[in-house]
């Protein structure tokens, strides 16, 4: 009877020495299996990041240039004002200046300002204009450059 006892647990010591092996081998394989999907991962991520800070350069180098090239068109235009409106010319009444303004700042105007709104000469006020459309123009330089950014990153 007792013999029947120690092979009943050597075939359970046995059983469960295979359990514990299939176990740690079983483990060792997910394990495995998990290691080469991060290093598959983390070289995936490196090959994207790599495309995007190169994405990154080439719309960089795109914006500079052609802000450079709306920075020089604005500035000729600028030092052109005085051929185009000659000093002589009237100078503007003071509500427009007001109204420049309040455009510029995208409020209403402020109607009691009119009365001692000192006179515009024209030149300024053309130079003034042309000078926020410089700006306007490279702001939009600025914006396009991001939009083709931002779909280069998604690509």
């Amino acid at each position: 009877m007792l013999q029947i006892i120690y092979r009943w647990l050597a075939l359970l010591a046995l059983a469960g020495a295979l359990l514990a092996f299939g176990w740690v081998k079983g483990a060792s394989h997910v394990q495995d299996k998990l290691d080469a999907a991060n290093l598959s991962a983390t070289a995936r991520t490196a090959i994207v990041r790599q495309r995007q800070a190169e994405a990154t350069v080439q719309v960089l180098t795109k914006y500079v240039d052609r802000v450079r090239t709306v920075h020089a068109a604005g500035e000729t235009i600028i030092k052109e004002v005085p051929v185009y409106v000659p000093s002589d010319s009237p100078a503007l009444p003071g509500g427009f200046r007001v109204l420049h303004d309040a455009a510029a700042l995208g409020e209403l105007p402020d109607p009691a300002r009119v009365a001692d709104a000192p006179a515009v000469p024209a030149q300024d006020a053309a130079a003034t204009v042309a000078a926020n459309y410089l700006t306007c123009r490279e702001n939009a330089e600025q914006l396009t450059a991001l939009q083709a950014w931002v779909v280069s990153q998604q690509q």
